[in-house]
Protein backbone atom coordinates (compact mmCIF):
# COMPACT_ATOMS: atom_id res chain seq x y z
CA UNK A 1 0.00 0.00 0.00
CA UNK A 2 1.40 3.27 -1.03
CA UNK A 3 1.35 6.58 0.97
CA UNK A 4 1.49 10.07 0.42
CA UNK A 5 3.95 11.33 3.10
CA UNK A 6 3.86 14.69 1.53
CA UNK A 7 0.41 14.97 1.36
CA UNK A 8 -0.27 18.78 3.29
CA UNK A 9 -2.60 18.87 6.65
CA UNK A 10 -4.09 21.74 8.17
CA UNK A 11 -5.07 21.76 11.69
CA UNK A 12 -7.85 23.68 11.35
CA UNK A 13 -9.90 21.18 9.47
CA UNK A 14 -9.51 18.55 12.85
CA UNK A 15 -12.48 19.14 14.89
CA UNK A 16 -11.74 19.73 18.37
CA UNK A 17 -13.90 17.20 20.83
CA UNK A 18 -15.01 18.12 24.36
CA UNK A 19 -16.98 15.43 25.42
CA UNK A 20 -14.86 14.64 28.91
CA UNK A 21 -16.06 10.97 28.91
CA UNK A 22 -14.60 10.61 25.91
CA UNK A 23 -11.55 12.43 27.34
CA UNK A 24 -11.10 10.45 30.22
CA UNK A 25 -11.10 7.04 28.31
CA UNK A 26 -8.71 8.30 25.67
CA UNK A 27 -6.73 9.15 28.18
CA UNK A 28 -6.79 6.31 30.22
CA UNK A 29 -5.94 4.34 27.59
CA UNK A 30 -2.98 6.17 26.21
CA UNK A 31 -1.35 5.90 29.47
CA UNK A 32 -1.69 2.01 29.40
CA UNK A 33 0.04 2.74 25.98
CA UNK A 34 2.86 4.29 28.18
CA UNK A 35 2.83 1.48 30.78
CA UNK A 36 3.89 -0.64 27.63
CA UNK A 37 5.87 1.27 26.24
CA UNK A 38 8.65 0.53 29.68
CA UNK A 39 8.29 -3.27 29.09
CA UNK A 40 11.37 -3.11 27.03
CA UNK A 41 13.29 -1.49 29.65
CA UNK A 42 17.02 -3.18 30.55
CA UNK A 43 17.07 -6.08 27.77
CA UNK A 44 18.10 -3.61 25.33
CA UNK A 45 20.01 -0.08 25.55
CA UNK A 46 17.43 2.53 25.35
CA UNK A 47 15.88 3.12 22.06
CA UNK A 48 12.41 5.38 21.31
CA UNK A 49 9.83 3.49 23.87
CA UNK A 50 6.48 2.76 21.75
CA UNK A 51 3.50 1.52 23.07
CA UNK A 52 0.16 0.74 21.29
CA UNK A 53 -3.39 -0.01 22.68
CA UNK A 54 -6.30 -1.18 20.57
CA UNK A 55 -9.92 -0.39 21.61
CA UNK A 56 -13.02 -1.40 20.23
CA UNK A 57 -16.08 0.93 19.87
CA UNK A 58 -17.56 -0.79 23.15
CA UNK A 59 -14.68 0.55 25.20
CA UNK A 60 -12.82 -3.13 25.34
CA UNK A 61 -9.08 -3.77 24.75
CA UNK A 62 -8.93 -6.10 22.09
CA UNK A 63 -4.68 -5.88 21.53
CA UNK A 64 -1.78 -4.54 22.45
CA UNK A 65 1.58 -4.55 21.88
CA UNK A 66 5.34 -2.34 22.17
CA UNK A 67 8.47 -2.34 20.68
CA UNK A 68 10.96 -4.64 21.98
CA UNK A 69 13.81 -2.59 20.26
CA UNK A 70 14.71 -0.91 17.38
CA UNK A 71 14.83 -3.64 14.22
CA UNK A 72 11.85 -5.86 15.94
CA UNK A 73 8.31 -5.98 15.29
CA UNK A 74 6.51 -2.46 15.39
CA UNK A 75 4.17 -1.97 18.71
CA UNK A 76 1.42 -1.21 16.07
CA UNK A 77 1.92 -4.75 14.91
CA UNK A 78 2.13 -6.61 17.01
CA UNK A 79 -1.11 -4.94 18.72
CA UNK A 80 -2.88 -5.51 15.70
CA UNK A 81 -1.76 -9.44 15.20
CA UNK A 82 -3.03 -9.31 18.75
CA UNK A 83 -6.59 -7.76 18.16
CA UNK A 84 -7.13 -9.93 14.88
CA UNK A 85 -10.58 -9.41 13.15
CA UNK A 86 -11.54 -7.15 16.08
CA UNK A 87 -9.47 -4.36 14.69
CA UNK A 88 -12.62 -3.30 12.03
CA UNK A 89 -14.09 0.06 13.25
CA UNK A 90 -11.02 -0.16 16.67
CA UNK A 91 -9.15 2.89 17.94
CA UNK A 92 -5.90 2.82 18.17
CA UNK A 93 -3.89 4.71 21.21
CA UNK A 94 -0.29 5.42 20.00
CA UNK A 95 1.64 7.18 23.14
CA UNK A 96 4.29 8.60 20.60
CA UNK A 97 3.46 8.90 16.73
CA UNK A 98 5.35 6.07 14.57
CA UNK A 99 8.93 6.82 13.54
CA UNK A 100 9.34 4.20 10.85
CA UNK A 101 13.34 3.63 9.29
CA UNK A 102 13.13 5.18 5.83
CA UNK A 103 10.43 3.71 3.30
CA UNK A 104 9.33 1.13 5.63
CA UNK A 105 5.75 2.11 6.49
CA UNK A 106 5.06 -1.08 8.71
CA UNK A 107 3.32 0.40 11.40
CA UNK A 108 1.15 2.93 9.41
CA UNK A 109 0.37 0.31 6.60
CA UNK A 110 -0.42 -3.01 10.00
CA UNK A 111 -3.65 -0.22 11.38
CA UNK A 112 -4.62 0.80 8.14
CA UNK A 113 -5.10 -2.60 6.56
CA UNK A 114 -6.50 -3.75 9.84
CA UNK A 115 -9.23 -1.68 9.53
CA UNK A 116 -8.59 0.98 12.68
CA UNK A 117 -10.53 3.77 11.46
CA UNK A 118 -8.81 6.39 14.69
CA UNK A 119 -5.94 6.54 15.91
CA UNK A 120 -4.77 9.26 19.14
CA UNK A 121 -1.65 9.75 19.71
CA UNK A 122 0.00 11.03 22.48
CA UNK A 123 3.52 13.32 21.65
CA UNK A 124 4.00 13.65 17.55
CA UNK A 125 7.85 12.26 16.88
CA UNK A 126 10.21 14.57 18.70
CA UNK A 127 12.97 13.87 15.55
CA UNK A 128 11.98 16.63 12.91
CA UNK A 129 12.37 14.43 10.23
CA UNK A 130 10.09 11.72 11.43
CA UNK A 131 7.91 14.59 12.91
CA UNK A 132 4.05 14.51 11.36
CA UNK A 133 4.89 11.84 8.58
CA UNK A 134 2.94 9.18 10.36
CA UNK A 135 0.06 11.18 11.34
CA UNK A 136 0.47 13.17 7.64
CA UNK A 137 0.25 9.27 6.39
CA UNK A 138 -2.91 7.80 8.80
CA UNK A 139 -5.01 10.77 7.90
CA UNK A 140 -3.81 10.60 3.56
CA UNK A 141 -5.89 7.36 4.30
CA UNK A 142 -8.92 8.42 5.54
CA UNK A 143 -8.67 7.72 9.60
CA UNK A 144 -9.37 10.09 12.08
CA UNK A 145 -5.88 11.05 13.47
CA UNK A 146 -6.30 13.03 17.33
CA UNK A 147 -2.96 14.23 18.97
CA UNK A 148 -3.35 15.19 22.23
CA UNK A 149 -2.48 18.64 22.72
CA UNK A 150 -3.57 19.93 19.56
CA UNK A 151 -7.19 18.04 18.42
CA UNK A 152 -7.74 16.54 22.12
CA UNK A 153 -7.06 19.44 24.93
CA UNK A 154 -8.16 19.03 28.46
CA UNK A 155 -6.63 18.86 31.47
CA UNK A 156 -7.03 15.39 32.00
CA UNK A 157 -5.44 15.16 28.36
CA UNK A 158 -2.68 17.54 29.38
CA UNK A 159 -2.23 15.41 32.11
CA UNK A 160 -1.89 11.89 29.90
CA UNK A 161 0.29 14.04 27.77
CA UNK A 162 2.83 14.56 30.28
CA UNK A 163 3.43 10.77 30.44
CA UNK A 164 3.51 10.35 27.10
CA UNK A 165 6.97 13.12 27.53
CA UNK A 166 8.17 11.57 30.61
CA UNK A 167 8.51 7.81 29.29
CA UNK A 168 10.46 9.29 25.72
CA UNK A 169 12.36 11.97 27.93
CA UNK A 170 15.57 10.74 27.35
CA UNK A 171 15.11 10.83 22.55
CA UNK A 172 13.28 14.35 23.97
CA UNK A 173 16.34 15.81 25.99
CA UNK A 174 18.40 14.29 23.33
CA UNK A 175 17.25 16.09 20.31
CA UNK A 176 16.69 19.41 21.45
CA UNK A 177 20.01 19.87 24.13
CA UNK A 178 22.34 17.68 21.95
CA UNK A 179 23.35 15.73 25.09
CA UNK A 180 22.48 12.40 26.49
CA UNK A 181 19.37 12.54 29.30
CA UNK A 182 21.37 12.45 32.47
CA UNK A 183 19.92 10.94 36.01
CA UNK A 184 21.71 11.50 39.34
CA UNK A 185 21.39 8.68 41.64
CA UNK A 186 22.48 8.92 45.15
CA UNK A 187 22.08 7.27 48.39
CA UNK A 188 22.23 8.93 51.77
CA UNK A 189 21.58 8.91 55.19
CA UNK A 190 18.12 10.90 56.90
CA UNK A 191 20.80 13.56 58.01
CA UNK A 192 22.56 13.64 54.56
CA UNK A 193 25.45 11.35 54.28
CA UNK A 194 27.30 9.51 51.69
CA UNK A 195 29.58 7.51 53.57
CA UNK A 196 31.04 7.69 56.98
CA UNK A 197 33.87 10.26 57.92
CA UNK A 198 36.40 7.74 57.01
CA UNK A 199 34.63 7.12 53.46
CA UNK A 200 33.27 3.53 54.65
CA UNK A 201 29.58 3.68 52.66
CA UNK A 202 28.72 -0.08 52.40
CA UNK A 203 25.48 -0.11 52.84
CA UNK A 204 23.17 3.26 53.46
CA UNK A 205 20.29 1.81 51.57
CA UNK A 206 18.52 -1.60 51.47
CA UNK A 207 18.74 -4.38 49.19
CA UNK A 208 15.48 -3.30 47.58
CA UNK A 209 16.46 0.22 46.88
CA UNK A 210 20.00 -1.80 45.24
CA UNK A 211 18.17 -3.70 43.68
CA UNK A 212 16.42 -0.73 42.09
CA UNK A 213 19.17 0.95 40.93
CA UNK A 214 20.29 -2.22 38.96
CA UNK A 215 17.22 -1.46 37.36
CA UNK A 216 17.92 1.88 37.05
CA UNK A 217 21.30 0.66 35.50
CA UNK A 218 19.63 -1.68 33.05
CA UNK A 219 17.70 1.27 31.38
CA UNK A 220 20.80 3.16 30.66
CA UNK A 221 23.38 3.04 28.24
CA UNK A 222 26.14 3.85 30.55
CA UNK A 223 26.94 4.73 34.03
CA UNK A 224 29.15 7.87 35.31
CA UNK A 225 31.34 7.65 37.94
CA UNK A 226 34.65 9.30 39.19
CA UNK A 227 38.11 8.28 39.71
CA UNK A 228 37.47 8.84 43.71
CA UNK A 229 34.62 6.32 43.84
CA UNK A 230 36.88 3.97 41.78
CA UNK A 231 39.73 4.24 44.71
CA UNK A 232 37.77 3.88 47.29
CA UNK A 233 34.39 2.06 46.68
CA UNK A 234 36.03 -0.47 43.64
CA UNK A 235 32.65 -0.83 42.18
CA UNK A 236 31.57 -3.00 39.25
CA UNK A 237 28.20 -0.91 38.08
CA UNK A 238 26.56 -3.97 36.60
CA UNK A 239 23.26 -4.33 36.08
CA UNK A 240 23.05 -7.54 37.57
CA UNK A 241 19.62 -8.74 36.06
CA UNK A 242 21.42 -12.39 34.60
CA UNK A 243 20.86 -11.20 30.85
CA UNK A 244 20.05 -8.36 28.58
CA UNK A 245 21.85 -4.54 28.13
CA UNK A 246 24.43 -4.11 30.17
CA UNK A 247 25.39 -0.47 30.12
CA UNK A 248 28.68 1.03 28.95
CA UNK A 249 31.20 1.88 32.75
CA UNK A 250 32.16 5.62 32.23
CA UNK A 251 34.68 6.76 34.51
CA UNK A 252 35.74 10.31 34.50
CA UNK A 253 39.33 11.21 35.71
CA UNK A 254 41.26 14.08 34.93
CA UNK A 255 44.80 13.22 35.94
CA UNK A 256 44.12 9.39 35.66
CA UNK A 257 45.09 8.74 39.37
CA UNK A 258 43.49 5.56 39.27
CA UNK A 259 44.40 1.86 40.87
CA UNK A 260 46.32 -0.78 38.39
CA UNK A 261 43.87 -3.19 39.65
CA UNK A 262 40.25 -2.38 39.63
CA UNK A 263 36.92 -4.45 39.06
CA UNK A 264 36.24 -1.88 36.24
CA UNK A 265 39.52 -3.03 34.58
CA UNK A 266 37.79 -6.49 33.97
CA UNK A 267 35.43 -6.04 30.92
CA UNK A 268 34.29 -9.76 30.44
CA UNK A 269 31.06 -8.92 31.40
CA UNK A 270 30.77 -5.60 30.30
CA UNK A 271 33.04 -2.54 28.63
CA UNK A 272 34.74 0.36 30.56
CA UNK A 273 35.68 3.63 28.86
CA UNK A 274 37.80 6.24 30.84
CA UNK A 275 37.75 9.53 29.68
CA UNK A 276 40.50 11.69 30.70
CA UNK A 277 42.24 15.08 30.06
CA UNK A 278 44.48 14.63 26.74
CA UNK A 279 48.41 14.18 27.50
CA UNK A 280 47.08 12.15 31.26
CA UNK A 281 49.70 9.64 32.28
CA UNK A 282 50.16 7.79 28.71
CA UNK A 283 51.64 5.17 30.10
CA UNK A 284 48.92 3.99 32.48
CA UNK A 285 46.60 4.89 29.13
CA UNK A 286 48.75 2.37 27.43
CA UNK A 287 48.70 0.06 30.29
CA UNK A 288 44.77 -0.10 30.46
CA UNK A 289 44.06 -0.14 26.43
CA UNK A 290 46.04 -3.30 26.70
CA UNK A 291 43.34 -4.68 29.26
CA UNK A 292 40.84 -4.20 26.95
CA UNK A 293 39.30 -0.77 28.42
CA UNK A 294 38.76 1.92 25.71
CA UNK A 295 40.71 5.43 27.18
CA UNK A 296 38.88 8.92 25.50
CA UNK A 297 41.29 11.71 25.81
CA UNK A 298 39.09 15.48 25.57
CA UNK A 299 41.03 18.67 25.26
CA UNK A 300 39.36 19.84 28.81
CA UNK A 301 37.78 17.47 30.89
CA UNK A 302 34.39 19.30 31.88
CA UNK A 303 30.52 17.46 32.26
CA UNK A 304 29.40 19.46 29.58
CA UNK A 305 32.24 18.38 26.59
CA UNK A 306 32.09 14.59 28.29
CA UNK A 307 28.09 14.78 27.53
CA UNK A 308 28.24 16.55 24.28
CA UNK A 309 30.85 13.49 23.51
CA UNK A 310 28.59 11.04 24.43
CA UNK A 311 25.49 12.37 22.35
CA UNK A 312 27.74 11.89 19.51
CA UNK A 313 28.42 8.76 20.07
CA UNK A 314 24.82 7.88 20.15
CA UNK A 315 24.00 7.42 23.44
CA UNK A 316 20.26 8.30 25.01
CA UNK A 317 20.46 8.03 28.92
CA UNK A 318 23.26 8.05 31.07
CA UNK A 319 23.02 7.22 35.18
CA UNK A 320 25.70 9.41 37.48
CA UNK A 321 26.74 7.21 40.66
CA UNK A 322 29.22 9.61 41.56
CA UNK A 323 30.47 11.90 44.38
CA UNK A 324 29.84 15.19 45.69
CA UNK A 325 32.40 16.70 43.47
CA UNK A 326 31.56 15.56 40.36
CA UNK A 327 27.54 15.86 41.00
CA UNK A 328 28.16 19.64 41.63
CA UNK A 329 30.31 20.10 38.48
CA UNK A 330 27.42 18.11 36.09
CA UNK A 331 24.75 20.26 37.83
CA UNK A 332 26.57 23.53 37.51
CA UNK A 333 27.25 22.71 33.92
CA UNK A 334 23.27 22.06 33.23
CA UNK A 335 23.49 18.42 32.49
CA UNK A 336 21.84 16.68 34.98
CA UNK A 337 18.20 16.28 34.26
CA UNK A 338 16.66 14.13 36.86
CA UNK A 339 17.87 13.17 40.38
CA UNK A 340 17.30 9.65 42.63
CA UNK A 341 17.65 10.50 45.72
CA UNK A 342 17.33 7.35 48.22
CA UNK A 343 16.95 8.27 51.72
CA UNK A 344 17.61 5.68 54.30
CA UNK A 345 16.27 5.74 58.03
CA UNK A 346 19.88 6.06 59.25
CA UNK A 347 21.87 8.42 61.40
CA UNK A 348 25.80 8.15 61.41
CA UNK A 349 26.81 12.33 61.77
CA UNK A 350 30.08 13.53 61.46
CA UNK A 351 31.37 16.94 60.07
CA UNK A 352 33.51 15.67 57.39
CA UNK A 353 30.88 12.87 56.16
CA UNK A 354 30.74 13.55 52.57
CA UNK A 355 27.21 14.52 51.11
CA UNK A 356 25.94 13.13 48.02
CA UNK A 357 26.50 17.28 46.02
CA UNK A 358 29.72 19.24 46.77
CA UNK A 359 29.93 23.10 46.53
CA UNK A 360 27.14 24.83 44.45
CA UNK A 361 28.45 28.36 45.20
CA UNK A 362 25.19 29.19 46.35
CA UNK A 363 24.80 31.49 49.98
CA UNK A 364 21.19 31.86 50.41
CA UNK A 365 17.80 29.11 50.98
CA UNK A 366 16.25 31.16 47.59
CA UNK A 367 19.25 29.96 45.20
CA UNK A 368 17.99 26.25 46.16
CA UNK A 369 17.11 24.63 43.05
CA UNK A 370 13.66 22.88 42.76
CA UNK A 371 13.06 19.52 41.28
CA UNK A 372 9.50 19.57 39.24
CA UNK A 373 7.25 16.80 39.12
CA UNK A 374 8.56 15.32 42.68
CA UNK A 375 7.84 11.48 43.61
CA UNK A 376 7.90 10.06 46.68
CA UNK A 377 7.90 5.63 46.86
CA UNK A 378 8.86 3.91 49.77
CA UNK A 379 11.03 1.01 49.39
CA UNK A 380 11.88 -1.37 52.25
CA UNK A 381 12.65 1.45 54.95
CA UNK A 382 13.95 3.94 52.81
CA UNK A 383 12.44 6.38 50.62
CA UNK A 384 12.86 6.98 47.50
CA UNK A 385 12.29 11.24 45.67
CA UNK A 386 12.94 11.48 42.43
CA UNK A 387 11.90 14.71 40.39
CA UNK A 388 13.35 16.28 37.57
CA UNK A 389 15.98 19.36 37.66
CA UNK A 390 15.00 20.39 34.28
CA UNK A 391 11.52 20.11 32.90
CA UNK A 392 11.31 17.82 29.62
CA UNK A 393 10.90 20.28 26.89
CA UNK A 394 7.56 20.74 25.52
CA UNK A 395 7.09 19.95 21.38
CA UNK A 396 4.83 22.59 21.24
CA UNK A 397 3.92 24.43 18.89
CA UNK A 398 4.14 21.98 15.87
CA UNK A 399 7.05 21.91 13.71
CA UNK A 400 5.86 21.05 10.59
CA UNK A 401 7.75 17.98 9.01
CA UNK A 402 10.17 18.21 5.94
CA UNK A 403 7.58 16.77 3.63
CA UNK A 404 4.77 19.15 4.73
CA UNK A 405 7.27 22.23 4.70
CA UNK A 406 7.95 21.04 1.10
CA UNK A 407 4.14 21.13 0.35
CA UNK A 408 3.96 24.86 1.30
CA UNK A 409 7.13 25.91 -0.34
CA UNK A 410 8.38 23.55 -3.10
CA UNK A 411 11.84 25.21 -3.18
CA UNK A 412 12.97 23.66 -0.03
CA UNK A 413 15.15 20.60 -0.71
CA UNK A 414 15.56 18.34 2.22
CA UNK A 415 19.31 16.88 3.43
CA UNK A 416 20.68 19.40 0.98
CA UNK A 417 24.25 18.53 1.31
CA UNK A 418 27.90 17.28 0.21
CA UNK A 419 28.09 15.01 3.52
CA UNK A 420 25.81 12.69 4.75
CA UNK A 421 26.45 11.13 7.98
CA UNK A 422 24.26 8.37 9.31
CA UNK A 423 24.40 6.31 12.51
CA UNK A 424 21.36 5.82 14.51
CA UNK A 425 18.61 3.93 12.54
CA UNK A 426 16.09 6.88 13.51
CA UNK A 427 18.48 9.73 11.56
CA UNK A 428 17.55 11.18 8.37
CA UNK A 429 19.99 8.83 6.78
CA UNK A 430 19.48 5.71 9.61
CA UNK A 431 18.30 2.79 7.07
CA UNK A 432 21.69 2.62 6.10
CA UNK A 433 22.78 1.45 9.59
CA UNK A 434 23.65 -2.19 9.79
CA UNK A 435 21.28 -2.02 12.67
CA UNK A 436 18.26 -1.06 9.93
CA UNK A 437 14.82 -3.47 10.45
CA UNK A 438 15.80 -4.73 7.32
CA UNK A 439 15.84 -8.93 6.55
CA UNK A 440 18.60 -10.07 4.33
CA UNK A 441 18.57 -14.01 2.74
CA UNK A 442 22.11 -14.53 2.65
CA UNK A 443 23.74 -18.06 1.32
CA UNK A 444 25.16 -20.38 3.37
CA UNK A 445 28.46 -22.43 2.68
CA UNK A 446 26.16 -25.47 1.03
CA UNK A 447 24.54 -22.93 -0.98
CA UNK A 448 21.02 -22.77 0.91
CA UNK A 449 19.65 -19.49 1.60
CA UNK A 450 19.15 -17.93 5.44
CA UNK A 451 17.24 -15.33 6.89
CA UNK A 452 18.77 -13.29 8.79
CA UNK A 453 16.94 -9.89 10.74
CA UNK A 454 19.62 -7.49 10.00
CA UNK A 455 22.94 -6.94 8.22
CA UNK A 456 24.69 -6.62 12.08
CA UNK A 457 23.14 -10.22 12.77
CA UNK A 458 24.82 -11.71 9.82
CA UNK A 459 28.08 -10.18 9.90
CA UNK A 460 28.26 -10.82 13.79
CA UNK A 461 27.45 -14.67 12.88
CA UNK A 462 29.93 -14.48 10.88
CA UNK A 463 32.90 -14.09 12.96
CA UNK A 464 32.24 -17.88 13.49
CA UNK A 465 31.25 -19.62 10.67
CA UNK A 466 32.44 -22.15 9.02
CA UNK A 467 34.55 -23.36 12.12
CA UNK A 468 34.89 -26.78 12.97
CA UNK A 469 33.94 -26.73 16.43
CA UNK A 470 30.54 -27.38 17.46
CA UNK A 471 30.63 -24.00 20.43
CA UNK A 472 31.03 -22.04 17.36
CA UNK A 473 28.33 -23.82 15.24
CA UNK A 474 26.33 -22.46 19.17
CA UNK A 475 27.42 -18.97 18.77
CA UNK A 476 26.35 -18.59 15.00
CA UNK A 477 22.74 -19.89 16.58
CA UNK A 478 22.91 -17.72 19.67
CA UNK A 479 23.19 -14.31 17.43
CA UNK A 480 20.78 -15.40 14.58
CA UNK A 481 17.95 -15.74 17.25
CA UNK A 482 18.70 -12.87 18.89
CA UNK A 483 15.55 -10.09 18.64
CA UNK A 484 17.42 -6.93 17.90
CA UNK A 485 20.12 -6.09 15.95
CA UNK A 486 21.67 -4.48 19.38
CA UNK A 487 22.03 -7.58 21.10
CA UNK A 488 23.46 -9.56 17.86
CA UNK A 489 26.04 -6.92 18.30
CA UNK A 490 26.51 -7.07 21.95
CA UNK A 491 26.81 -10.86 22.09
CA UNK A 492 28.65 -10.98 19.11
CA UNK A 493 31.21 -8.93 20.18
CA UNK A 494 31.32 -10.65 23.72
CA UNK A 495 32.08 -13.73 22.01
CA UNK A 496 34.75 -12.75 20.36
CA UNK A 497 36.43 -11.42 23.12
CA UNK A 498 35.74 -14.03 25.25
CA UNK A 499 36.09 -17.22 22.99
CA UNK A 500 38.38 -15.72 20.64
CA UNK A 501 39.66 -19.24 19.67
CA UNK A 502 35.98 -19.69 17.92
CA UNK A 503 37.07 -16.72 15.38
CA UNK A 504 37.63 -18.01 12.01
CA UNK A 505 41.42 -17.98 10.95
CA UNK A 506 40.61 -15.35 8.15
CA UNK A 507 38.06 -12.76 10.14
CA UNK A 508 40.51 -9.95 9.86
CA UNK A 509 40.81 -10.67 6.14
CA UNK A 510 37.74 -11.21 5.08
CA UNK A 511 35.41 -8.83 7.03
CA UNK A 512 35.18 -6.59 4.59
CA UNK A 513 34.32 -8.50 1.86
CA UNK A 514 31.43 -10.07 3.90
CA UNK A 515 29.94 -6.86 4.71
CA UNK A 516 29.92 -5.80 1.54
CA UNK A 517 27.99 -8.94 0.29
CA UNK A 518 25.72 -8.57 3.49
CA UNK A 519 25.15 -4.79 1.90
CA UNK A 520 24.87 -5.52 -1.56
CA UNK A 521 21.91 -7.67 -0.69
CA UNK A 522 20.06 -5.35 1.30
CA UNK A 523 20.44 -2.42 -1.29
CA UNK A 524 19.65 -5.18 -3.62
CA UNK A 525 16.24 -6.46 -2.59
CA UNK A 526 14.63 -2.82 -0.84
CA UNK A 527 14.02 -1.38 -3.89
CA UNK A 528 13.43 2.06 -1.76
CA UNK A 529 16.44 1.74 0.11
CA UNK A 530 18.50 1.28 -3.26
CA UNK A 531 16.69 4.56 -4.37
CA UNK A 532 17.72 6.54 -1.24
CA UNK A 533 21.24 5.47 -1.71
CA UNK A 534 21.42 6.50 -5.24
CA UNK A 535 20.04 9.95 -4.48
CA UNK A 536 22.98 10.72 -2.78
CA UNK A 537 25.46 10.60 -5.64
CA UNK A 538 27.85 13.27 -5.63
CA UNK A 539 27.85 13.02 -1.65
CA UNK A 540 30.47 11.66 0.60
CA UNK A 541 29.05 9.01 3.17
CA UNK A 542 29.94 9.05 6.32
CA UNK A 543 28.97 6.10 9.46
CA UNK A 544 29.32 8.26 11.90
CA UNK A 545 30.50 6.44 15.17
CA UNK A 546 33.09 8.58 16.97
CA UNK A 547 34.44 5.35 18.33
CA UNK A 548 34.08 2.79 15.48
CA UNK A 549 37.65 4.15 13.71
CA UNK A 550 37.51 1.18 11.62
CA UNK A 551 33.92 1.01 10.10
CA UNK A 552 33.49 4.96 10.92
CA UNK A 553 34.32 8.10 10.46
CA UNK A 554 35.55 9.05 14.05
CA UNK A 555 34.69 12.28 16.16
CA UNK A 556 36.90 14.27 14.10
CA UNK A 557 37.56 12.36 10.77
CA UNK A 558 40.17 9.90 12.07
CA UNK A 559 38.65 6.75 11.35
CA UNK A 560 38.45 4.79 8.22
CA UNK A 561 34.71 4.72 7.58
CA UNK A 562 34.89 1.37 5.95
CA UNK A 563 31.22 1.27 6.18
CA UNK A 564 30.83 4.76 4.13
CA UNK A 565 33.32 3.36 1.29
CA UNK A 566 31.67 0.30 0.93
CA UNK A 567 27.94 2.05 0.79
CA UNK A 568 29.74 4.53 -1.95
CA UNK A 569 30.98 1.79 -3.96
CA UNK A 570 27.85 0.31 -4.13
CA UNK A 571 26.33 3.41 -5.17
CA UNK A 572 29.01 3.25 -7.76
CA UNK A 573 28.43 -0.11 -9.38
CA UNK A 574 24.14 0.57 -8.92
CA UNK A 575 24.90 3.79 -11.02
CA UNK A 576 26.99 2.08 -13.17
CA UNK A 577 24.07 -0.51 -13.75
CA UNK A 578 21.76 2.26 -14.56
CA UNK A 579 23.47 3.47 -17.10
CA UNK A 580 24.31 0.11 -18.98
CA UNK A 581 20.78 -0.31 -18.66
CA UNK A 582 19.59 3.06 -20.21
CA UNK A 583 22.38 2.73 -22.94
CA UNK A 584 21.32 -0.82 -23.79
CA UNK A 585 17.47 0.30 -23.76
CA UNK A 586 18.84 3.30 -26.34
CA UNK A 587 20.38 1.24 -28.55
CA UNK A 588 17.26 -1.06 -28.85
CA UNK A 589 15.51 2.18 -29.99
Amino acid sequence: MAFVLGAHFSPMTCKVVNNTHAHADDAAYIRRAVDLSEKSAGFTSPHPNFGCVIATSTGKVAGEGYLYAQGTKPAEVLAVEACGERCRGATAYLNLEPGDCHGDHTAVSALVQAGITRAVVGIRHPLQHLRGKAVCALRSQGLQVDVLGEDLQSKVMEEARKSCLIVNAPLIHRACSRVPFSVLKYAMTLDGKIAASSGHAAWISSKMSRNRVFELRGRSDAIIVGGNTVRKDNPRLTARHGSGHMPMRIVLSQTMNLPEEANLWDVSEASTIVVTQRGARRNFQKYLASKGVEVVELDILNSRDVMEYFHDRGYLSILWECGGTLAASAISSGVIHKVFAFVAPKIIGGKNAPTPVGELGMVEMSQALDLIDVGYEQIGPDMLISGFLQPVPDLMPVIPSEDETFAIDPTVTPYESSIISFYKTWDPYGAFSNFSPHPIQMPDRDDNYVTWSSVEHYYQAQKFAGVNDPAAQDCVEKIKAMRSPEEAARVGRSMQRQHSDLVRSDWESMKIDVMYRALKCKFSIYPHLNSMLLSTAGSVLVEASPHDLFWGGGREGEGLNYLGRLLMQLRSEFLGESSTSTENTCSAL
